[in-house]
């Protein structure tokens, strides 16, 4: 149903409070035609026609806003107009749009009003639903229809109620910049900063100002261009023109409040002052700025920081205790605010001073090279310094206990070094390092020259200590067989007087074969090496005492023809001993090479290489030496004699064969020299001489024999 079409009953209620007084009763179609029906008559007669239920209802559908807004108002509420504002902040240099409308009807026309009076910018033509603003204010809108502009239908005009009131503000082109002061974004609990906002521009306009965060902002809004920041937070302002008038935001400023207290770092980028030198220290706070720093030697305010500046970094020539701490705010002294605030004091440092003075350490003996049970000892001296009494320390630390002394004991390998202490923060120069260095009890080597005695010859013996080093003297012995212990035995040689201090030793008239051991020693107590190996000089000729002979009679043998040595002299008790070429002595039966069978050694393979021999009394004898040289079994040997040859005496020299005694075609060489070619194999010297004496070999079929020495003596 229509909204309008009421029911009858409350139709005719309706149509008697539009025309007024009640009606007359109907009259008669005859009635009706006498009546005059010209317009105005019902003016004239003061009374509205009667109408049908039909007509009624057009009536009220065709006058219907009438009914509703201008009749029915004491049951119809009055509409309300609709402003919309998509933002209500003007960006700087631009404009925002404004709409106006009626929810759920059509065919208005709109007024716009700023603060309060008609808004001129709103267009004279036109509906005027949307309008552009540049400007801030206080806005709002109301629609009206029918009548003229303004008006509703008729006079006078129907008008909505005005909508609500919509603040647009307006950002100028000024944009505010907060200013920390000072200027410490990073600060502590207890400090304060000033945030200021500031704004250059606006030709004189008294700002007020509008801060961020909005705890700030405690009405009224604060003229004041300064607020106090006690708290971690991100800061922003602007200022405010009037009510609707603003500058840009400023950029936030971001402020860190810590909770701990802040600690001064202290850095040293060397602890000790070289001498006649300086060293730089810093002060800093991590994280923050801003600071001044006070500065400490020794638990006092040190005077050689300056008054002015922010003594951030300071240049000290004394040695001391040093540390710093760090303030702000105030004044020289004071920290931000009253009373100052300060950091925690940073970590004390020790600078020492190095003097222009330099230790020296002194070994006593001055041997740098000392064995294990010796002892040396290192002196600390320190020349100058005008009677003061020093304290010593020592490198490495181990050597400093307690109270230090100017003399240590050395008994271990390292470097030493000293310098002189004049109080906690002075000190010598370092010393030069001494490098000591401790060996394992060393053991000399014995050499003799020459080997094999030749007559006339002296023997010439040589001890050398394997780490060589000063202070040695030296011990000269001669060794004897000692059977019980399967060794030697040392006697001093007499004419050496127990010790010399040179390493070498000459023995005149040797004629025998002997044995010869040193020692070395040093020090007081006399520190000893151990004895040295033994070594031999060898005599072939032989003794009546004790002597060697050998079967066959020959200085070559092949490798796996049995071979024999006998002992001969003055004792029933031998041994045959061997000494390798690389040096190795061993006793026949104590080892694998050879069996004794009385005074005899029978030896089956001669596997070792060649080796010299002789026999060993029980009484402490030496025999003579002869030297035996191994051969392959398929190679040749040269037949010569072992004993040396007297001088005159014929000698006869052969080549052969394990298998073949008796060989052709063999050359003969005397000191590499060939001396002849011999179809029977054999090289006859009739009458020995001097120029006889050295080497000799021969050659068979290509091969060549080991060479052998043929000693000749004289008459």
């Amino acid at each position: 149903m229509h909204p309008l079409l009421f029911p009858l009953p409350q139709l005719r209620w309706v149509v008697a409070h539009i025309q007024g007084p009640a009606a007359p009763q109907p009259q008669t179609p005859n009635q009706q035609n006498n009546s005059t029906s010209r317009p105005g008559s019902n003016q004239a007669t003061g009374k509205n026609p009667p109408l049908s239920p039909l007509a009624l209802q057009y009536f009220l559908i065709s006058h219907s806003d009438e009914f509703i807004f201008k009749n029915l108002n004491s049951t119809a509420s009055k509409p309300k107009a609709t402003l919309t504002a998509p933002r209500t902040t003007i960006p700087a240099g631009g404009s925002v749009t404004l709409s106006c409308s009626v929810h759920g009807s059509d065919g208005w026309r709109f007024d716009w009003f700023r603060d309060g009076s008609a808004y001129s910018a709103a267009q004279p033509g036109g509906n005027n639903e949307a309008i552009t603003v540049s400007q801030g204010g206080l806005y709002h809108c109301r629609g009206g229809r029918g009548g003229g502009r303004g008006g509703g239908r008729g006079e006078p005009g129907f008008y909505t109620e005005v909508s609500r009131k919509v603040t647009i503000e307006k950002t100028l082109s000024i944009k505010a910049t907060v200013i920390l002061q000072p200027s410490w974004a990073q600060i502590f609990r207890g400090e304060t900063v000033t945030a200021r906002c500031e704004i250059q521009g606006g030709g004189g306009t008294q700002w007020e100002y509008e801060w961020r965060p909005a705890r700030l902002n405690i009405p009224p809004t604060s003229s004041e261009h300064r607020i106090r920041v006690t708290d971690s937070g991100e800061y922003s302002c602007r200022g405010r023109k009037d009510q609707f008038h603003f500058t840009q935001w400023s950029d936030v400023i971001t402020v860190t409040v810590s909770s701990s207290k802040p600690r001064a770092i202290l850095r040293a980028p060397i602890t000790t002052i070289p001498a006649g030198g300086s060293v730089a220290l810093s002060c800093s706070v991590d994280g923050s700025d801003g600071w001044r720093f006070d500065w400490f030697r020794d638990g006092s305010a040190y005077s050689a920081a300056q008054p002015r500046g922010n003594n951030e970094a300071i240049t000290v020539s004394q040695g001391g205790l040093y540390h710093c701490r760090g303030r702000r705010g105030g004044g020289r002294g004071r920290g931000r605010g009253e009373p100052g605030f300060y950091t925690e004091d940073s970590r004390k440092v020790t600078i020492e001073k190095t003097l222009s003075i330099k230790a020296t350490v002194i070994l006593q003996p001055s041997w740098a090279q000392i064995y294990r049970g010796e002892t040396v000892t290192a002196r600390c001296e320190i020349q100058g310094g005008g009677g003061t009494q020093w304290k010593y320390e020592w490198r490495p630390a181990r050597l400093n206990i307690p109270p230090t002394s100017s003399e240590h004991r050395v008994t271990d390998s390292g470097e030493y070094s000293c310098r002189g202490r004049k109080d906690q923060f002075n000190f010598t120069q370092w010393s030069d390092v001494i490098t000591v260095t401790v060996s394992s009890e060393p053991r000399p080597v014995l050499t003799v020259s020459p080997s094999w005695l030749s007559p006339g010859a002296s023997v010439t013996l040589s001890c050398q200590v394997e780490h060589p080093s000063a202070g040695w003297r030296f011990y000269w012995y001669k060794a004897a067989p000692d059977r019980s212990k399967k060794s030697y035995s040392y006697e001093l040689l007499p004419e050496s007087n127990n010790r010399t201090e040179h390493d070498s030793y000459t023995i005149h008239g040797q004629t025998h074969t002997a044995g010869y051991v040193c020692a070395a020693g040093r020090g007081d107590p006399v520190y000893y090496t151990y004895y040295s190996n033994t070594e031999f000089v060898w005599s072939a000729d032989l003794h009546p005492a004790a002597s060697l002979t050998v079967s066959p009679d020959r200085v070559q043998h092949f490798r796996d023809d049995p071979v024999s040595l006998n002992c001969e002299g003055n004792s029933t008790e031998w041994r045959v001993t061997r000494i390798t070429e690389t040096g190795y002595l061993s006793y026949c039966s104590e080892s694998n090479w050879g069996t004794m069978n009385g005074s005899s050694c029978n030896i089956k393979h001669l596997w070792s290489g060649n080796a010299v021999f002789w026999c060993e009394s029980g009484s402490g004898e030496f025999s003579n030496a002869v030297n035996i040289t191994e051969q392959s079994n398929d190679g040749v040997i040269l037949v010569s004699p072992v004993h040396p040859v007297a001088e005159g005496d014929s000698v006869s020299l052969s080549c052969r064969r394990r298998e073949q005694n008796t060989l052709s075609k063999v050359f003969f060489y005397h000191n590499d020299t060939l001396l002849q070619s011999d179809s029977r194999g054999e090289l006859k010297i009739s009458a020995v001489s001097q120029s006889d004496e050295g080497f000799y070999k021969c050659e068979h079929s290509g091969e060549v024999s080991p060479q052998s020495w043929i000693s000749v003596k004289g008459e």
